[in-house]
């Protein structure tokens, strides 16, 4: 399904990343999988070797490039879909301790199965990040959380930075279009701050890395229900 090995390792290492064999024969999978599952389930509309290769898998591991994310490091994947960026990130790093979170049931589905296909392990979750964020079992209980979504930062990180314990952090996946002071407010109200963000090009399309760690507790009216998020943020 991917291209060559030889191929997949070449741009992999224009970005910096090296790609052993075992792990391209994991990723090869993953994208014969996707393809296939994709003509019945609307996963992607991403469904060649070279845009799977560089705008799923590349762009995913390239946080490992940008992020330092600890050994043993627990990551939740707010919406995660089928399975961006966290996936790779799991098959490029198997210590991570992985969470799949989606409101699909469908989704999950497919993310336990090519879990079980990759022999990755991790928790799948099936739910509305809002709810879920309440429960106290995974309220503040991750190392990080990570989004690659469009809706913007603000909106993101109401979903996303309730998961994160102090000190931990939400990293967002993100064009570069979106003027990210604008939910400074929101990111304040809710623990955290703006610490870093990178800025990089994927096929000469600009991409952007924000991260933003928690300083202390998210408020326990956080995060609102989706239709208070939704009319207006904070």
């Amino acid at each position: 399904m991917l291209p060559s090995f030889e191929i997949c390792c070449s741009e992999f290492q224009k970005y910096g990343l090296e790609l052993p064999q075992s792990k391209y024969e994991k990723f090869d999978k993953y994208a014969e999988f996707l393809v296939e599952y994709n003509n019945n389930v609307n996963l992607t509309a991403i469904t060649d070797p070279e845009g799977i290769l560089i705008k799923h898998f590349i762009d995913s591991a390239l946080l490992l490039k940008y992020v330092d994310i600890p050994e043993n490091s627990s990551i939740i994947d707010v919406g995660t879909g089928a399975g961006f960026p966290s996936v790779p990130l799991k098959i490029m790093r198997p210590d991570i301790k992985l969470t799949l979170l989606d409101s699909l049931a469908k989704r999950i589905t497919f993310l336990k199965n090519l879990c079980d296909l990759l022999e990755i392990s991790a928790e799948f979750i099936h739910g509305r990040a809002e709810d879920i964020a309440k429960m106290p079992e995974y309220r503040e209980s991750f190392d990080f959380s990570c989004a690659r979504a469009v809706a913007n930062l603000s909106v993101l990180s109401e979903y996303c930075i309730p998961f994160v314990k102090n000190g931990g952090e939400f990293l967002s996946m993100k064009g570069p279009t979106e003027n990210l002071h604008e939910s400074d407010n929101a990111i304040v109200t809710l623990g955290g701050e703006i610490s870093k963000i990178h800025s990089y090009s994927l096929e000469n399309d600009s991409r952007i890395i924000v991260e933003v760690k928690k300083l202390s507790q998210t408020p326990t009216k956080y995060p609102r229900n989706s239709s208070q998020i939704k009319k207006k943020s904070l």
